[in-house]
């Protein structure tokens, strides 16, 4: 066994008669007196699992008890010593703050793209979507648990979650032959240090599987937990648009209610919309999940809920007729910069339409588009720098405005601009304050760095402390080159920009060199 790798204890036993007979299969695994406990799951062919998730190093200790389908007791026990976590392991990602890291205390970074019906496709094209994905741009994939039904996605799946009992799905008679397909590509992913961001609703569906009474989406969602909880990398996602769909907000509620409660391991959990973002003040709820391309103003979302954001859908790269899915790439790249500004994530998608009708964001095989290359530079950028950017640029409300009016200094309430401003009212207000918006980050005082997105300036400026000294470089996010054209300044500090769009500024702090060091 190894530190956040899932470990797994099979027994033979007689077949259930449902899902819901294992509910009493569970197994108690200690470690360092730590004790989790999880329930255990039937995996077809006379195979019953409990599965454990170890994070920390130790012996472990475990214990195997429950009924098989004949009525008789199963169970062992044993002990096995935890190894540490291979390199390049380093746990779950959970939520630290209003940014994420993984359970060893690194920082993670989501840069995710949008693959939704990966697992539904044939191996040779499931293949050639890992192939793609091998390339390390992205380190996070949004995917369905359910096939997908929906324009440029009309295949049928291979296989399905469920067997069928007079043509109609029998929800607790899970499908062995999906179950250890859909594994196979999570255990793929975790191994290519990728997190699954697991789509568990959606309402793009021919077969029925959006139509699930609130009794089967909880015995469905029990079998989830049960079975896919131990993965390290897999992160909960109630739906994607889950306001398209027919349960209401008290079955949502208790459908994140209820994967808190039955998931050990505390996996990050949100939910994604069309119109109506969801309650991200929810108490289950670990981070803000948005559809959105007005992102100007995502960092007040960020103050307003204190947790982490990331954007899982600001329209695609790629060419259909369709307005979410036909924007350049530069336009994204440019998008996903403004959010990463702002101390929130967003994530890629591509939309481009070919005479097989393979489009990654639904069905995955080759990326053609001209983001993904810039995603992955400036992913690089912000892994290397000390820490996660927070917003240091100025959130404007009606309130703060009223503040700004009341704090001008009589002298100053003559000028014609300021003359005006003491006039309009807030909504006239933000429109002005929008255009001059700032794009800007800081780690502590070790880094600061300003994005100009579609704004063309030929100088820029940055007010540094005075007490350290920096080096500044100017980065092109298009051309994907950095140059560093100042060394050693502080205090406010101005910079020649090349007057084009993509442009970024990027001061990092000096080590300063004592006599001791010499």
């Amino acid at each position: 066994m190894r530190q956040y790798e899932l470990f797994e204890v099979k027994l033979q036993a007689p077949e259930p008669q449902s899902s819901r007979v294992d509910v009493n299969l569970k197994g108690i695994f200690e470690v360092n007196g730590n004790r989790t406990e999880v329930k255990g799951f039937y995996a077809g062919n006379g195979t019953w699992v409990v599965r454990f998730c170890p994070e920390e190093v130790g012996n472990c200790r475990y214990q195997i008890s429950g009924t098989d389908g004949a009525g008789e007791k199963i169970g062992l026990s044993g002990s096995v010593d935890v190894e540490p976590a291979a390199p390049g392991r380093h746990g779950m990602v959970r939520p630290a703050g209003t940014h994420f890291q993984y359970a060893d205390g690194t920082c993670f970074y989501p840069f995710g793209t949008t693959v939704y019906a990966l697992s539904h496709q044939e191996d040779v094209l499931v293949e050639r979507t890992f192939e793609t994905l091998g390339k390390g741009t992205f380190n996070k994939v949004r995917m369905c648990v359910f096939p997908k039904h929906y324009d440029y996605n009309h295949n049928e799946p291979p296989c399905f979650a469920f067997e069928k009992r007079d043509e109609a799905w029998d929800i607790e008679k899970p499908n062995p032959l999906f179950w250890a397909r859909l594994e196979n590509h999570i255990l793929r992913l975790d191994q290519m240090g990728i997190q699954c961001d697991l789509i568990l609703f959606h309402p793009y569906d021919c077969w029925g599987f959006s139509r699930l009474s609130r009794e089967e989406a909880l015995i469905y969602l029990d079998y989830v937990a049960r079975r896919l909880s131990a993965f390290p990398n897999v992160w909960w996602s109630l739906a994607n648009e889950y306001d398209l769909m027919e349960y209401g907000m008290e079955e949502w509620e208790a459908f994140a209610k209820f994967l808190h409660e039955n998931d050990p391991y505390g996996h990050l959990l949100s939910n994604h919309q069309i119109v109506r973002p969801w309650d991200f003040s929810n108490p289950y709820t670990t981070h803000i999940c948005l559809q959105t391309s007005a992102l100007d103003h995502v960092s007040a979302e960020i103050k307003k809920f204190g947790k982490p954001l990331i954007i899982d859908e600001c329209c695609y790269e790629g060419n259909v007729p369709f307005g979410w899915g036909n924007i350049s790439g530069f336009e994204l790249v440019n998008r996903i910069w403004t959010v990463c500004m702002q101390g929130g994530y967003c994530t890629h998608g591509e939309t481009f339409l070919n005479e097989e009708e393979i489009l990654w964001w639904s069905k995955g095989g080759t990326l053609i588009g001209e983001s993904p290359s810039r995603i992955r530079f400036l992913r690089e950028l912000l892994e290397s720098l000390p820490g996660p950017l927070t917003f240091s640029g100025r959130d404007y409300t009606e309130e703060t405005f009223e503040g700004l009016r009341a704090n001008i200094p009589e002298e100053q309430r003559k000028i014609p601009f300021v003359r005006l401003l003491m006039k309009v009212s807030w909504d006239e207000a933000k429109g002005m304050l929008d255009s001059d918006r700032e794009f800007a980050g800081n780690c502590g005082d070790e880094a600061y760095m300003k994005y100009y997105g579609r704004h063309c300036t030929c100088r820029g400026k940055l007010e540094l402390p005075e007490e350290n000294r920096y080096d500044v470089e100017v980065i092109d996010a298009w051309e994907m080159t950095r140059k560093t054209l100042l060394y050693n300044v502080s205090g406010e500090i101005e910079v020649e920009l090349p007057g084009k769009e993509g442009i970024a500024v990027l001061a990092r702090k000096v080590k300063r060199v004592s006599e001791a060091d010499l």
